[in-house]
């Protein structure tokens, strides 16, 4: 059995009956007896009133040690929160996170003889060039989630997204929703996509240099409009459309979509491997047919079949990736048959690779090294089909129709982050070719190689 500990009141009690029986053993009085058991009435009663007074001073136990004016305060935060909260759902604002960046850019290209900033320039009035891609931009992101989990997203680049280059003039750049449909990791996906091929993003807050590499101008989509699905399963992501490629719609006489699908693993932490590929009928753009007037006879959709595998290996301070592509286009290649004059088709296949190191947590400098093969029938890239001098593709036009140039480029660059967020970029890039098809805008003639000079401020939120 466990005895409590004695409380002051009952030692006290136990003291004043000890003296009480010591009195007796001396021969004390009955008076004086009575006398000091009612004194001692008189301080158990004292004791008493003391206790009591401690007790109530306590505060209530329900208030957890708070003052009434302190209990009064929580009472007025929780309701003024709980209005809050209703007012952010009534609004819709529940779930919606909204973020964006801006990058003004400056460009020097030599065989172009210009120099100069870009920002939200028309790619309609210059076209798609490596010396002209998706910087330059000022976006805004949309995202909302709902409680049921689905997703939906809306991101607006004026000029500078793949609307401004598949549609000429929109504004949107994605306008896509993701719905789960057994769990959050099995999803029907809609809508207009980017395309997600590759080791580079399209977003320059994500992308190490200021351009991007020749694979991803080139030999890449750039979005798709349709649906399908995106499954996660452990360390795999499956995705998959059936959609139309570079097109917000199909025009007259094509019916045929394209199966794009891209999967992704993550071997660890550090490492990962990724593949693509798109096959179906998409846009040709081939200028080699004429009519009697001389005016160019817009081609059917036709055949294309790309692949291509990407590699990551990021740990500490180092970045390495790459990436393998291969493709063709029917009918799509620069130079027709030279007896017969029908189409022919192009064909290309292509490496990128890029390290990077970072010299402490804001400095890291980037090399990243493309080979671009794409001789076969004077060359014909997706997209590209016809000579282009200002990117170096296609014949020498002093030589060998039949022949396209293979290209490279060595690219060199420097970021520093300022703050979390704001980065500078610079970067020096050489692009060569083994044929003359860059062509020099001050007298007209024909150069091997071409050099490129960037830089740019990336602020984002």
């Amino acid at each position: 059995m466990k005895f409590r500990q004695p409380t002051a009141l009952a030692q006290a009690v136990v003291l004043a009956l000890g003296a009480g029986f010591a009195s007796g053993a001396a021969a004390q009085s009955t008076a004086d007896l009575i006398k000091e058991i009612q004194d001692l009435k008189k301080r158990v009663a004292e004791l008493e009133g003391k206790a009591g007074a401690a007790e109530a001073a306590r505060p209530a136990a329900g208030q957890w040690g708070m003052t009434p004016e302190q209990a009064a305060e929580f009472n007025r935060i929780a309701v003024k929160t709980e209005a809050m909260e209703d007012a952010r759902d009534a609004a819709g604002l529940k779930g919606l996170k909204i973020s964006g960046y801006m990058d003004p850019t400056f460009i020097y290209n030599k065989r172009q003889d210009k120099a100069g900033f870009q920002l939200l320039n028309r790619v309609d009035d210059d076209g798609y060039n490596y010396d002209n891609s998706y910087f330059g931009a000022a976006v805004l992101d949309f995202t909302k989630e709902t409680d049921s989990g689905t997703r939906w997203r809306l991101t607006l680049a004026p000029n500078r997204g793949v609307g401004a280059v598949v549609d000429g003039a929109s504004p949107i750049h994605e306008a896509s929703v993701s719905v789960p449909i057994t769990d959050l990791q099995t999803r029907f996906i809609a809508g207009q996509i980017p395309d997600w091929s590759g080791y580079e993003y399209l977003q320059p807050t994500l992308n190490k240099l200021i351009t991007h590499n020749l694979l991803f101008d080139f030999t890449l989509p750039t979005a798709y409009t349709g649906a399908g699905f995106e499954i996660a399963d452990g360390k795999w992501i499956y995705k998959g459309v059936l959609a139309n490629m570079n097109g917000t719609r199909k025009t007259p006489g094509n019916k045929t979509p394209v199966i794009a699908y891209r999967v992704d693993y993550a071997r660890g932490e550090f490492q990962g491997f990724g593949f693509a590929g798109v096959h179906g009928k998409a846009a040709n753009l081939t200028e080699n047919v004429v009519d009697v007037n001389g005016d160019v006879v817009t081609q059917k959709d036709s055949r294309v079949d790309l692949f291509e595998f990407d590699a990551y290996f990021i740990r500490g301070d180092w970045t390495v990736q790459g990436q393998l592509s291969l493709g063709q286009q029917k009918r799509a290649s620069i130079t027709p048959d030279p007896v017969s004059g029908e189409l022919r088709d192009a064909r290309w296949w292509g490496l990128s690779t890029l390290a990077a190191y970072k010299w402490d947590p804001r400095f890291e400098t980037t090399a990243r090294l493309d080979y671009l093969a794409n001789k076969k029938n004077g060359g014909g890239l997706l997209g590209y089909t016809v000579a282009d001098g200002r990117n170096g593709i296609g014949p020498d036009v002093n030589g060998d129709p039949e022949r396209g140039a293979n290209r490279m480029a060595l690219t060199l660059g420097a970021s520093y982050l300022f703050n979390l967020n704001t980065t500078f970029k610079v970067e020096y890039r050489i692009d060569r070719a083994n044929l003359p098809v860059f062509i020099d805008v001050k007298d007209g003639s024909y150069s091997k190689t071409n050099q490129l000079f960037g830089a740019s401020v990336l602020v984002s939120f």
